[in-house]
């Protein structure tokens, strides 16, 4: 019998979590995100050095001020490393925007024309891209912008259902919602309770999400992302596609038991409900004390590594 992960990519398109060139040559998935984690990940990899000695080296041709210079040398390193994952996967590559733009929809529209701008100069085919998003509500409404001038976004860091809907209803193309954060927090505020198999929330928060959009015939594609076990990936066999990180690839690819598809789109679809208003957007969000923990936490960390990124990049200048 073939492994889980060849099995998987009959039913879910397989997506590579990870900056590192040499496991997506290994596991083949159809596409590739990065996130500034990763890249930070990546550029401390020496073999990899070179791309950031290439980005500043383009930055200090661009302007004189040595700040422009970092910020333009870490756009530039994650195209870079995004037009080099291109070489290697089929699909789509997610290049995400800085997440200190979060809560700026005007910063976060400029700063992905910015992206993409640099993906052209690249001769990259620019429908190959994905612009990743925080889904706040002022990422949600750059993305509605963007993909109403056929810019395609991947909208991250979603934890509550209203995100998802958000999402959906501005027309984004992609969203990731995190599996194992999701797990994470309940676990550390729940210590008593079992949340094994079926019964973890992340799981749980992705297979609602994918049934209401498909109920609803929402055409916005469903990523989940974050896993922390191979268990969540097989309870979610039959989602739109899934971002796996190379050492749960590696399980995958060693387990031969048969994977049986969990999510299936329904036959039957009714009307969607009236899009949400900010202000519903923003109570829901209040009301759910995981995904304003989780959804801060996650743009506060992607905010730290961007600044470690940064500071490896200006010791180059």
């Amino acid at each position: 019998m073939s492994s889980q992960l060849e099995q998987l990519k009959t039913m879910t398109t397989v997506v590579a979590d990870t900056g590192d060139f040499e496991a997506i040559d290994q596991y083949k998935p159809q596409d590739a995100t990065t996130n500034p984690s990763l890249l930070l990940n990546a550029i401390n990899i020496e073999k990899y050095r070179p791309l950031a000695v290439e980005a500043v080296a383009w930055a200090k041709q661009q302007t004189n001020d040595n700040a422009q210079v970092i910020s333009k040398a870490a756009d530039k390193l994650s195209v870079l490393i995004g037009a080099n994952l291109m070489a290697q996967v089929p699909g789509l590559v997610s290049t995400e925007v800085d997440a200190r733009l979060s809560f700026d929809t005007q910063a976060t529209i400029d700063k992905a024309l910015e992206l993409v701008a640099l993906y052209k100069e690249q001769d990259i085919d620019t429908s190959r891209v994905l612009i990743k998003i925080a889904s706040t509500w002022e990422g949600i409404q750059a993305a509605k912008i963007l993909e109403q001038q056929g810019i395609r976004c991947n909208l991250t860091l979603v934890f509550a259902f209203a995100q998802a809907r958000a999402c959906a209803e501005v027309g984004a193309y992609l969203i990731s919602p995190f599996v194992g954060r999701i797990l994470d927090w309940y676990k550390a505020n729940n210590a008593d309770t079992d949340f094994s198999g079926a019964n973890d929330p992340g799981v749980q928060s992705v297979t609602h999400i994918y049934d209401f959009f498909k109920k609803h015939d929402y055409k916005t594609i469903v990523m989940g992302a974050s896993f922390r076990n191979i268990n969540e990936i097989q309870l979610l066999a039959g989602c739109d596609r899934l971002t796996i990180s190379p050492g749960l690839l590696s399980e995958l690819a060693a387990t031969d038991a048969p994977l049986v598809r969990q999510l299936t789109p329904t036959t039957e679809t009714v009307a969607a409900p009236e899009p949400m208003s900010e202000q519903a957007f923003r109570w829901e969000m209040n009301q759910d004390a995981m995904a304003t923990d989780k959804l801060s936490q996650g743009i506060r960390q992607f905010a730290i590594d961007q600044e470690k990124l940064e500071a490896i990049l200006a010791e180059l200048v």
